[in-house]
């Protein structure tokens, strides 16, 4: 009997240093994303399947992102930037090219979203997370009657003193610029000083502020009737219940702003083989479904998702056709910063 618990704890004792050896030798992940962009179902379904731990850092902006991993933070293996910013990194080395051979899932991206990767249109270096555009906002509580349902709603009387729009150049100008026909990317000087006057003249007036994050709870306090943003962050302060009877969501038909958040592998990434796996990963359909109804956009980058999504988006998808991304300009970028510093601080 003795011999028998001996041999059993010997076993036991065994069985647990395998267990402890395993847990040891799991790869991590080292997930590197915007804020709450992430859904946990997704990572925990990951973590699952390829026996490893995931690992996620945030950040509020591609600036942070990027300034951080400029100034030597090292460690991270995907990151999730948007379009300009993929193309700075592109330019700058910084990131290593997709591994086709676990890419299985590629003829899921919508061949739309890839087009207007004119960086990278056969994804050799990104591949699409998620197509964010920025659009207009009324709060139907607030205003009765009918209203015009482009840009020039922000010269409307009605709405003066509850109104903003983002505080981001790029945003605005870019807004200003489809308005009066001109590229959203246009650096041409008479058509940005013709934005610049639209703003400043006809916009301006009307603004409580120029405002990038605070405007959803404004919003859904009642003190903005009419914003120009990410939609996510109105729906996102308003109950579910009401999105129907308070929000309506247009992106006006001469188009506007776009971002396209991409995944990149960094070049010094410590696991590029499980970089690559989550890639390919989330864009199975019934994965990506899950962040599209964790974050209820349109199913717009991978729509073959659409059939295992439970939640109503945002708004339609085909609203968005007619958004133009912002590229990176490099240095002319300047153009853009010269006049945003004139209207935000007009006398």
């Amino acid at each position: 009997m003795k011999t028998f618990y001996k041999s059993l704890l010997a076993v036991t004792f065994a069985a647990s240093l395998l267990s402890l050896f395993s847990c040891s030798k799991k790869k991590t992940l080292y997930l590197y994303n915007w804020t709450y962009y992430t859904p946990d179902e997704v990572i925990a379904k990951f973590e699952e399947e390829f026996n490893c731990k995931v690992k996620l850092d945030v950040y509020a902006t591609c600036d942070e992102m990027y300034a951080k991993l400029k100034a030597g933070a090292k460690g991270y293996d995907l990151v999730i930037p948007s379009n300009d910013f993929v193309s700075i990194m592109l330019k700058q080395g910084m990131i290593q090219e997709i591994d086709q051979s676990k890419f299985t899932n590629r003829d899921k991206i919508n061949p739309v979203v890839t087009e207007k990767l004119t960086f990278d249109p056969d994804m050799k270096y990104c591949v699409p997370y998620a197509f964010s555009a920025t659009g207009v906002m009324v709060n139907k509580n607030k205003v009765t009657g009918d209203y015009p349902r482009d840009y020039s709603i922000f010269e409307d009387p009605r709405f003066a003193g509850h109104a903003t729009m983002m505080d981001e150049m790029r945003e605005v100008l870019g807004c200003a610029l489809v308005h009066l026909g001109y590229d959203l990317n246009s650096l041409n000087d008479a058509e940005l000083a013709e934005a610049e006057a639209l703003v400043k003249n006809k916009w301006s007036p009307n603004l409580v502020k120029f405002d990038a994050e605070g405007f959803g709870k404004s919003f859904a306090s009642g003190d903005f009737w009419l914003c120009q943003g990410y939609p996510e962050i109105v729906y996102g302060e308003v109950d579910e219940s009401l999105w129907e009877d308070t929000i309506e969501f247009f992106i006006p038909p001469e188009g506007g702003p776009a971002t396209m958040d991409c995944m990149v592998v960094l070049k010094d990434a410590p696991n590029p083989e499980l970089a690559n796996e989550f890639i390919n990963f989330i864009h199975r359909p019934e994965m990506y479904a899950i962040f599209i109804d964790t974050f209820r956009y349109p199913c717009i980058v991978n729509t073959e998702a659409l059939q295992y999504t439970t939640k109503p988006s945002m708004y339609p998808p085909e609203q968005a056709n007619t958004c133009t991304l912002k590229e990176d300009l490099g240095d002319s970028v300047e153009k853009f910063y010269n006049i945003w510093q004139r209207i935000r601080f007009a006398d």
